[in-house]
């Protein structure tokens, strides 16, 4: 009897809850399964499944084999990708996604250096601001922004970004500079749609001083990008990145607004399918990335 076989077929039947999906996803016959089910009862002595022509049922000694059997395959499937792993010597494909304006703005420089250092990984990266099931599509990790509740994932913080209020001279010079957060609600004000709250946001001033802002967006996106250009375009005032505002306040293309206050710290996560066996390349990835975010924010 080859029994790796017989086991992965009363597996894929077990799950898939039927003889003809298990066939299709084995690229087996039916007979073929049915086969390798009746000689792994022989071998075992005990029914497994009961059949009628119209449905089976896992029998309780069926049920109990069958998690004793997902962890020896899940054992062996991990024990197979270490060794097929240690032999590509850190190469292969890393599927990623990342918001639009954090990617180009913040992920992009890091890529290329990761890639200087690994280049037999092949990067396959896609920006995208709408949310993304990285189970579901393929993704082998993600960047998100802001707290993680998601499902059947592994989430790790990475490190926070510090935000700040910002808007162009020009704009400024026309409208004038506030003075407290409450005169934000007299200004444009571009806004992300991802930012909790809608027109009610909260600042925190260096004292430590809460106060919360009422504000009606001129603009509001959920495109990261869309929101950046159009606080650069001198359309109004927005949140920026910390990381981001410095050398755009040093080429004077913008300037900051209320200094002394700041929005909450924006958390960055790096998350990854919850699987038993993560890749090497992502946790490589994963500890660069929060290295490289570290020192961004030592520099700001």
């Amino acid at each position: 009897m080859d029994h790796f076989a017989a086991l992965s077929c009363f597996v894929r039947v077990a799950e898939s809850g039927s003889f003809s999906e298990a066939a299709r996803g084995l690229g087996r016959s039916q007979s073929a399964i049915s086969q390798q089910l009746r000689i792994l009862e022989t071998h075992l002595g005990v029914r497994l499944i009961d059949r009628t022509t119209r449905r089976f049922a896992l029998t309780d000694a069926g049920a109990r084999y069958l998690a004793d059997v997902k962890l020896v395959l899940e054992a062996l499937t991990e024990a197979d990708a270490r060794v097929a792993e240690q032999e590509s010597a850190m190469s292969g494909k890393l599927m990623i996604n990342a918001p639009v304006n954090f990617g180009t703005s913040l992920l992009g420089g890091f890529l290329f250096e990761f890639m200087q250092t690994y280049p037999k990984i092949q990067l396959d990266v896609s920006l995208s601001d709408r949310f993304v099931d990285i189970v579901a599509e393929g993704f082998d990790l993600a960047i998100r922004l802001g707290a993680v509740d998601e499902p059947n994932i592994i989430a790790r913080n990475v490190g926070t970004i510090e935000r700040c209020l910002a808007a162009t001279p020009a704009y400024l010079d026309n409208t004038g500079r506030p003075a407290s957060p409450a005169e934000l609600g007299q200004m444009n004000y571009i806004a992300h749609a991802a930012i909790p709250g809608g027109g009610t946001f909260a600042l925190t001033h260096t004292d430590g001083t809460k106060q919360t802002v009422k504000v009606e967006p001129v603009l509001r996106s959920d495109n990261s990008h869309m929101v950046s250009e159009a606080i650069s375009a001198g359309r109004g005032v927005g949140l920026v990145h910390a990381v981001l505002l410095k050398p755009m306040v040093e080429s004077g293309v913008l300037e900051r607004v209320l200094p002394e206050w700041h929005y909450e710290a924006q958390s960055v996560h790096a998350i990854y399918p919850s699987n038993r066996y993560i890749p090497r390349r992502v946790r490589v990835f994963v500890e660069a990335f929060a290295s490289h975010l570290q020192k961004l924010g030592q520099d700001g």
